[in-house]
């Protein structure tokens, strides 16, 4: 099976520089330099389109703009890609919002995934009206995905849980395809309802062990629900010709961050309740030494961004290893991002892509063409540093 790859809308905004913002976290200033108007994530959204990204991923939270208005927007402007949007429930009713999804899936002809964010931060969900802790949060996720579910299988639901009721509801018209549910989530309770509700479990780009981890933990958490679920990480790249030249990139931006903002971001993330996030920062500590906490993969964003912190740093013919490893392990989903948003969609899709199709390991969504012999780019190191 092909591998599937996704894009990142900031709709945050974007920049030359790493833009922050992300769990409880405020937009950097570098967040104004790139506005996202619909003009340029549309500008976005085409070039991920044309280079062979299946979907793009929006986030949510009171740092970005709304993803379900931006993507609408968006796609009238594209004609393929298809929009992740993250959702958090527990601010939409179940119904409503398996309503809405269904007027999505029509209206874009069938261009909608949904990531369900939970929400990890307990201040920042009180700002919205949500009053649960964490882990309540996560049984009324299950509740929700559970009702939604049943909505979209066309059935009439009464549900009495925990924390949501519904009597009689039922959809005049389903979405078709019924959109796949992506989740995340580090904590036990969170692993629960993945095994549970999710189609793609997301985990953020820990190194490759860590990873082998998770994977192996939710594949038989979903063995015991009877499932099978299909494995995405979210990784950041910065890929260049050479390996020099992507790491000089990455210099240049950790040489952007300025010490106090650094700090700032460090003190409010060490107050995150989310463990996906604790285990991002232990990834570096906050400091700026030793940031490559794996081969080619370099841990300075989450220095100055919550959420996903790590990127893949190489020639693209490293970076194409690290994906391909990452794929033996089980993943099959790659959400990726990089500043400017713009220009490395080009740089991944112009230097990495071409060199998975030519291994058999990806194919452009939009084409069908048979891939080239593999052994005509076998995987090496694309220069020293």
């Amino acid at each position: 099976m092909s591998l599937t790859f996704h894009w990142f809308l900031p709709t945050n905004g974007d920049s030359r520089h790493v833009v922050g913002g992300g769990h409880g976290t405020p937009v950097t200033a570098a967040g104004g330099d790139r506005p996202p108007t619909v003009g340029y994530l549309a500008q976005i959204a085409r070039a991920a389109e044309d280079l062979g990204f299946t979907g793009a991923l929006t986030p949510t939270g009171a740092w970005c703009e709304d993803a379900w208005l931006t993507t609408a927007m968006v796609s009238q402007h594209t004609e393929r890609l298809k929009f992740l949007v993250a959702f958090r429930p527990g601010s939409v009713s179940p119904t409503l919002a398996a309503q809405m999804a269904s007027t999505y899936q029509r209206l874009t002809g069938g261009r909608l995934l949904l990531n369900i964010v939970t929400g990890g931060e307990s201040h920042e969900q009180r700002a919205y009206g949500d009053f649960l802790d964490k882990d309540a949060r996560y049984v009324r996720t299950g509740e929700f995905l559970e009702i939604v579910r049943a909505l979209w299988d066309g059935g009439t639901v009464d549900l009495e849980g925990s924390h949501l009721r519904v009597e009689g509801a039922r959809l005049t018209r389903l979405p078709e395809p019924a959109p796949r549910i992506y989740f995340g989530g580090s904590s036990p309770i969170a692993g629960e309802v993945a095994a549970r509700h999710s189609d793609v479990y997301l985990t953020w780009g820990e190194p490759p062990a860590q990873v082998a981890e998770k994977i192996a933990w939710v594949r038989s958490l979903a063995e015991e629900e009877g499932r099978t679920v299909r494995f995405g990480i979210r990784l950041h790249v910065i890929t260049r010709d050479t390996s020099d030249q992507a790491w000089a990139e990455a210099r240049r931006l950790l040489d952007g961050f300025d010490p106090g903002t650094v700090r700032a971001v460090q003190s409010g993330l060490a107050r995150s309740e989310s463990e996906g996030q604790r285990r991002m920062l232990a990834l570096h500590g906050g400091s700026r030494d030793d940031l490559e906490v794996s081969p080619n993969l370099w841990a300075g964003i989450g220095l100055v961004r919550g959420g996903a912190g790590t990127a893949l740093v190489g020639g693209h013919a490293e970076v194409a290893e690290r994906i391909a490893e990452y794929h033996r392990l089980g993943i099959d989903e790659f959400v990726l991002s990089g500043y400017p948003h713009l220009e490395e969609a080009y740089w991944f899709g112009e230097g990495v892509l071409p060199l998975l199709r030519r291994r058999g390991l990806w194919t452009h969504p939009a084409r069908t063409a048979a891939p080239e012999p593999a052994a005509q780019v076998p995987f090496a190191s694309a220069g020293t540093r």
